[in-house]
């Protein structure tokens, strides 16, 4: 293996709190990769994590059925070499490749499929993608590569909640049936191979005996876990320690590093690609403030969007006025067409005073730094800023952390707070289904009978994705009138990557996987 040495960078002062990206190896003389990121690895085991940085790991050491191809929101087969459906969308069946082994040389056959699903479902894990697999009755494994799902339901969306990191499968005779494999091992038939995993570092090898899809294009990755440090990243990163910072950018570093010159760069690229992450402010409608809808809609007049991406965020999000992000089947635009896309202080006051609210409305809007990232305090103090100038709020930004966060909105305790979504799959229902209904991740205490008894299972169970368009408006007509949430931005992704590293566009796009196989150098 080449053993590549860079010369350390200086950066420009205060332009890097962390970065995104750099790489390794041509596929003549390919090199290892180092990774520098900032989230932490929390399961090894696909039963138990659904957190960026364990589904990071999932989609390069293991397989599933199908995958997301760089690009696109259809998946494609990948441990499979088909899959159809039939009986109107509730059954699915497909068959295995050829060949199939794990890297312990263990054969993967559709005994090990079932065996995946079904211990998923079982085991629960209240941190882990069993939600995601809720449509399954039954699965049937008529001979060693035949898999066929009965769905409870119609589910055309089936197919992506399986290529996402909730499809992994697992090897039968190594993972405990009812209980996680512990020691931080992993064992899958990806294109890679997890060697050992500790703290502060992930080693991954290429595994020679996967068949699949993916063409790999470096001889290993080196993943370096920051833990939320983002000046000790930007340290590895200035002295070439690092070759790639994932996840860790700051808005302002960003924003300062895509207009600098090429000389204050110092050999380093700005590389953009598509992105559905999504940020929503949610009311609790039991609350005795935001409970009232005049409030709700005053808010939503007075709410400045445009000053709130370009001062908080640097120009790294766009505003959003939809429940379904930009680039997704359903994007709309229900809420620019009610509330405008400037603020509107005459329009709040009428709300709240045909209401019979006169005196200022006390507020409170709670944040956390430590799961959306510290621009969220500014964020929300922003935003208090936007209501209190119009005179009709006495609002403030409160900050608690991350676990205090939670349990607040789960005991109903707070009126307002954000919510972020980066999606399991680029598809219109994984922007709705999880927000509306009973157990929903907003918690926010909203039922509408029409959104969940009718539009979703009805858009659930058409297989043309794109005739699912006016069913989605209409669910979006009715939030923008009832404001059980309003969303505020929509992300952009970036890579800041070393000048000799190529396949990036390939690892940044709508499906969030970031496919090490696609990385290399120029040299």
């Amino acid at each position: 293996m080449k053993v590549r040495t860079r010369r350390p960078i200086t950066l420009i002062a205060g332009v890097l709190a962390a970065l995104i990206l750099a790489g390794c190896g041509s596929q003549d003389d390919k090199e290892r990769i180092v990774v520098g990121m900032s989230d932490d690895i929390l399961a090894t085991d696909p039963a138990a994590g659904y957190d960026p940085g364990s589904w990071l790991l999932f989609n390069n050491v293991f397989q599933s059925l199908l995958s997301f191809p760089p690009g696109g929101s259809t998946p494609v087969p990948e441990a499979a070499k088909e899959c159809k459906f039939s009986d109107g969308s509730k059954t699915y069946t497909c068959t295995l490749r050829d060949g199939l082994k794990f890297s312990n040389d263990n054969s993967l056959t559709s005994a090990d499929v079932k065996y995946s699903f079904d211990r998923t479902i079982k085991i629960n894990d209240p941190a882990g993608p069993a939600p995601l697999l809720s449509t399954i009755a039954s699965i049937d494994t008529p001979d060693e590569k035949t898999v066929v799902f009965r769905l409870k339901v119609p589910d055309a969306t089936f197919p992506s909640k399986i290529a996402s990191g909730a499809g992994s499968i697992v090897d039968r005779q190594i993972y405990p049936k009812d209980g996680l494999l512990e020691g931080g091992k992993a064992v899958g038939s990806g294109p890679y191979k997890l060697d050992s995993i500790e703290e502060s570092k992930a080693v991954f090898s290429v595994y020679s005996g996967y068949r699949g899809t993916a063409e790999v294009k470096n001889s290993g990755v080196t993943l370096q876990l920051f833990r939320g440090n983002q000046q000790a990243l930007q340290s590895s990163l200035e002295k070439g320690d690092v070759d790639i910072a994932y996840r860790g950018l700051s808005a302002k570093a960003i924003a300062a590093l895509d207009t600098s010159s090429t000389e204050e760069k110092e050999g380093i690229d700005v590389v953009q690609g598509n992105s559905a992450e999504v940020q929503h402010m949610v009311f609790n409608v039991d609350d005795p403030v935001v409970g009232k809808l005049a409030v709700r809609k005053a808010i939503a007049y007075l709410i400045d969007r445009y000053s709130l991406v370009s001062e908080v965020y640097q120009s790294t999000a766009t505003p959003l006025y939809s429940v379904v992000p930009v680039g997704i089947t359903g994007h709309g635009t229900s809420f620019f067409d009610t509330y405008g896309d400037s603020p509107q202080p005459k329009q709040a006051k009428e709300e709240l005073r045909d209401a019979g609210i006169t005196d200022k409305v006390e507020l409170t809007l709670w944040s956390t730094p430590s799961r959306y990232g510290p621009a969220t305090d500014d964020e929300l103090r922003t935003i208090a800023d936007q209501l209190n100038q119009s005179g009709l709020f006495d609002a403030r930004m409160k900050s608690v952390p991350f676990d205090e966060y939670e349990k607040g909105i789960a005991e109903g305790k707070y009126g307002v707070y954000v919510k972020g979504w980066v999606p399991d799959y680029p598809d219109p229902d994984n922007f709705t289904q999880p927000f509306f209904g009973a157990g929903n991740v907003l918690s926010n205490n909203y039922e509408n009978k029409e959104i969940t008894d009718k539009i979703i299972p009805q858009t659930s169970s058409m297989t043309d994705r794109a005739n699912t368009r006016q069913e989605y408006m209409k669910l979006q007509d009715i939030v923008a009138q009832q404001l059980p949430m309003l969303p505020l931005w929509q992300g952009k992704q970036y890579a800041v990557a070393h000048e000799d590293i190529r396949g990036l566009q390939n690892c940044l796009d709508t499906s969030t996987v970031f496919r090490f196989w696609e990385l290399s150098t120029a040299y």
